[in-house]
């Protein structure tokens, strides 16, 4: 029953009938990452969508070949729901992912998705909305990379992820803070040092205290 609630709010599954998302819940399968973990890669070919039970995966992509870094598109937390676009175009992995903690997901296979699309139309309104929603994410990240330069995308992405607290643990490592603002991790550092001096930020290891946040909302605008 809460996987079937996880489903319903997501926006894929918004118009999907509640005897429908039991089936769909139903037909999918647990699967438990520790951090680190690889669920997929760029470029496989897949098979199923996830919701997150728990945890949370970074969607990234790399250029490994290059210089082994990353950039982080998007945390994917409880109740998000991830992998379904090769669903529609039938196409290969677009990005990777990873598990960035101990994380269990619900792992629900396309062709069942497929078959109640076909029998069920007015789902496809819940799959035009989440599309919608991937486009506009896109379009604002699209204008940070133009508008921002590292210190307010750095000031930007900690506000994300204190999630409104002003004391918060960093859920992620330097290295993926710095994948999730496109810079180097020492430019990151950077950033995160001036804030510490201007005593708009206080950091002990992975905690963050926040004493001046609209200073840090003006930066990150």
């Amino acid at each position: 029953m809460a996987q079937q609630q996880l489903l319903a709010g997501s926006a894929f599954f918004a118009e999907t009938p509640a005897d429908v998302l039991a089936l769909i819940a139903a037909s999918g399968e647990t699967k438990n990452l520790q951090r680190g973990d690889v669920l997929f890669s760029e470029g496989d070919t897949p098979e199923s969508m996830y919701i997150v039970l728990s945890g949370r995966i970074a969607i990234a992509i790399g250029n490994q070949p290059i210089d082994g870094r990353e950039s982080v598109l998007a945390l994917m937390e409880r109740g998000d729901l991830f992998g379904e676009l090769a669903l529609l175009d039938n196409g290969k992995r677009s990005a990777m992912a990873r598990a960035i903690e101990p994380s269990s997901l619900l792992q629900i296979p396309y062709s069942i998705v497929r078959q109640q699309l076909q029998l069920n139309p007015t789902m496809l309104w819940g799959v035009t909305k989440l599309l919608a929603m991937r486009l506009r994410i896109m379009d604002e990240v699209l204008s940070d990379s133009v508008f921002l330069d590292v210190t307010g995308r750095t000031a930007k992405r900690l506000l994300e992820l204190s999630s409104g607290k002003d004391e918060f643990v960093l859920p992620i490592t330097q290295e993926e803070l710095a994948g999730m603002v496109g810079a180097s991790r020492e430019r990151v550092n950077k950033a995160i040092a001036s804030f510490i001096r201007l005593g708009w930020l206080e950091q002990h290891d992975r905690r963050y205290r926040i004493l001046m946040r609209q200073k840090l909302e003006i930066r990150a605008s």
